[in-house]
Order: structure tokens, then sequence, then C-alpha cells
């Protein structure tokens, strides 16, 4: 298990996890620094350069939040007790991706929102800044923007713990109170990662302005289509009509019709595979109303028109989204290599 500090710069998060690794036993403090030298060891300057002008730094490389998860598992292998990690992350789709590949790995995460009234957070960057330097302060400047952004869903999803009148020692014996309450838990429903490619089957469903059907995963970054991998010996179609019926709670009066098979090219990590999308047609306002999510798979579901689609969905499943309504108009399938069609654009 991993015990996630999330807050700002001066919240006091590596105190806290210090005192917290007193309260739990057998618990370890993972502070994933080693992991942000490494990679700074490692890049070549021109592109470190450009990096440590982002908010997070390294931080909001994919490689080091792959690295992360990496560390994280190694080290559970070899300490008795949970990880404790005070880490900033105030992006909803760094989360994801992170705990989300946790789940996979079968490593469950408690997350915990340090916060703090903005006069002590900048009273206590200012006293750090005097030791370590104005790093320090410039730190909080870039993140305090991103705090205030991400406050909603960081509400929702962690356990709040204010700082402000609270000494390290009594914050984290709040959290161990709230951790023994069951608070903070991130449930997340997630297999392991596949080994080899795999066959996956999505279903776009349409409302009566012919605007598609996306859903939030709390597992991934981005949003995507309803659906998943097929099962073995399952047809794909009966899979996309199966992860509609239980990420939606929606039963399909028909069988999909295909609209795109995108044979999506394994760039490791991802191991690529098959894509499918189907057509499951248009939904009537009643079957709209009775749409529900399973809290540890999805976050969110909304109709969009192509053009809202492209600022949420990531490149591939953007280009799929494409052409999956250029087949609908043409009434015919498609098929695509790592979404691009083949033999000319129809």
């Amino acid at each position: 298990m991993i015990i996630w500090l999330n807050g700002i710069h001066g919240v006091g998060a590596s105190a806290v996890a210090e005192e917290l690794r007193q309260l739990v036993a057998g618990s370890t403090v993972y502070d994933p620094e080693p992991v942000d030298a490494g990679l700074r060891e490692l890049l070549p300057k021109e592109r470190l350069a450009r990096i440590e002008e982002l908010a997070e730094g390294v931080r909001e490389l994919p490689s080091w939040r792959r690295l992360f998860v990496e560390t994280a598992v190694a080290l559970l292998a070899e300490v008795p007790g949970p990880l404790i990690a005070p880490v900033s992350l105030p992006h909803q789709e760094h989360r994801d991706e992170i705990f989300g590949a946790l789940a996979s790995r079968g490593v469950p995460v408690r997350h915990f929102l340090l916060t703090a009234e903005e006069t002590i957070l900048r009273k206590r960057v200012d006293q750090l800044a005097l030791v370590v330097g104005e790093k320090a302060r410039d730190t909080y400047q870039r993140q305090l923007p991103e705090y205030r952004a991400a406050h909603d869903w960081l509400a929702r999803d962690a356990h709040l713990v204010d700082t402000t009148r609270r000494t390290p020692s009594a914050s984290a014996r709040t959290v161990a109170d709230a951790m023994a309450r069951g608070e903070g838990d991130c449930a997340i429903v997630q297999t392991p990662e596949p080994r080899g490619e795999t066959v996956a089957a999505g279903v776009l469903l349409f409302d009566d302005e012919d605007r598609v059907l996306l859903v939030d995963p709390t597992y991934k970054p981005g949003w995507e289509f309803p659906g998943g991998v097929v099962e073995a010996g399952e047809a794909p179609g009966c899979g996309g009509v199966r992860e509609v019926a239980e990420e939606l709670g929606l039963r399909l009066e028909r069988p999909p019709e295909l609209l795109v098979v995108d044979w999506e090219r394994p760039v490791p990590p991802a191991v690529g595979g098959l894509r499918l999308l189907f057509d499951g047609g248009r939904l009537d306002p009643a079957k709209i109303a009775r749409l529900s999510l399973p809290g540890e798979e999805l976050r969110d579901w909304r109709f969009v028109s192509e053009s809202e689609a492209a600022n949420l969905l990531p490149g591939l499943r953007r280009q799929r989204l494409r052409w999956a309504l250029r087949a609908r108009e043409l009434g015919r399938p498609l098929y695509l290599e790592s979404g691009t069609p083949t033999g000319g654009l129809p």
C-alpha cells in the first residue's frame, strides 16, 4: 500500500511523512528525489533545460511516472509495510496514470491532501527559502495556481487534512486516525497489465444531436470510449456490448455495427494490438437518464462534438474517432494502422 501525502510546496508533507512513519508499523518514507536525480543525470542538457522550466520539472515526464511506479513496486518487495509518499500531484491525468498503474500491480493507494491557509504557506516558504535558497519560493509560486485550479477534483478524490494550526506530529496523527476510519481509499478496479498484444472493443453511442458519448476513467489519463479489452474466446462485438453494460448499465438492443479496425503499433511500454470501434446507435433521453457509472472505474461521462472530443482524447483515440465518424458517413468500415487509413484516404 502507498499512503500518498499530496500538497503544495510548503504544506509540510515531508515533515508529516516522517512523523507518520513513527505511527504506522513497518512503514517506509518513499521520497522519489533519487528518481528525479537519475532522470536529470541521464537526460541531455538541452532536453533537461526545457523540462526544468515546467512547474513540476522532470515529474511532468511520462518516464518519471513509470519510474516512480516501478521503483515503488520494487521497494515494496523489500520492506514489510506501506510506503509513505510525500509527493505533489496537482494534475488529475497524472494521478490517473500513476494510481491506475499501481492498481494494475496490486498496490492500493490511500490519498490525503494536506492543506494550509495561504498566509501560513507563504510564511513557511519564506522561512524555507532562507535555508535552501530562492528556488523554494519560485517552486511555490509556480505551484499555487495549479493547486487552485485542481481544488475541486482533489477535494473529491483525497481526504483533506488542514495543517494550518497543527504541528507535523498532530497532522500525522490526524492522517493515521483518518486511515483507521477508512478515509482516503482510492478503490480502482484494474486488471494486471497485459504481456502481449490485446484486442479491445469500443462502442460509440450518440445523442439526438449526433454528439458522441465519452467516459473519464479513474485509472488512466484522458477520456475514452465505452468499452475495453476483449476476453479470451469472446467475440469483439460481444465484448463491446458487455463492457457497455458493465460501465454504463446500458443494454444495447441490437448488435453494434463495425466502424473501424485499427492496428495499434507496439510502442513500449504499451503492447499494442487491434482496436475496434462499433456504432452503438442513438440513445433516447430516457436511456441517457438511466446511465450509471462504476465509481471504481469511471468518474464521469458526457456527450461531445468531434471538436470538443479533440480536446479530451489522447492522440490515437482522437484519430480513431475521426475515422470512425467518417466510416459512419460512408456506411462502410475502415481499416487503420496506428490511427491512419491504409490504401489511400477515403
